[in-house]
């Protein structure tokens, strides 16, 4: 059973930044495609990158674009979320999620991790 658990969440004031962790249960990270989602209070889940197994594949949601980074150590079995720049807007539980196939904005990822929460004061 894969397991995905994120770390590094927590508050922060805008303009700042953070960088979530998520290890993965086994070394599933040489083969599988990473990403991360969020959702924010009220809203809907949505994309927010993504990257291949081997990290030459990247997509990233407009609205994070020039802002966040999204790196794997395929070694250290972990996907990172480097967030710069962080706005109110970027408040939201963030998940990481996996997949042995290619995703990319697609949310039908097969693992989820239990997220860690956000929090961007103005």
């Amino acid at each position: 059973q894969v397991q995905l658990v994120e770390s590094g969440g927590g508050l922060v004031h805008a303009g700042g930044s953070l960088r979530l962790s998520c290890a993965a249960s086994e070394r599933i990270l040489s083969t599988y495609t990473m990403g991360w989602f969020r959702q924010a209070p009220g809203k809907e889940r949505e994309f927010v990158a993504a990257i291949g197994w081997s990290g030459a594949t990247i997509y990233y949601a407009d609205s994070v674009k020039g802002r966040f980074t999204i790196s794997r150590d395929n070694a250290k079995n972990t996907l990172y979320l480097q967030m710069n720049s962080l706005k109110p807007e970027d408040t939201a539980d963030y998940y990481c999620v996996a997949d042995p196939r290619w995703r990319g904005v697609d949310n039908r990822y097969e693992h989820w991790g239990q997220g860690t929460q956000v929090t961007v004061s103005s």
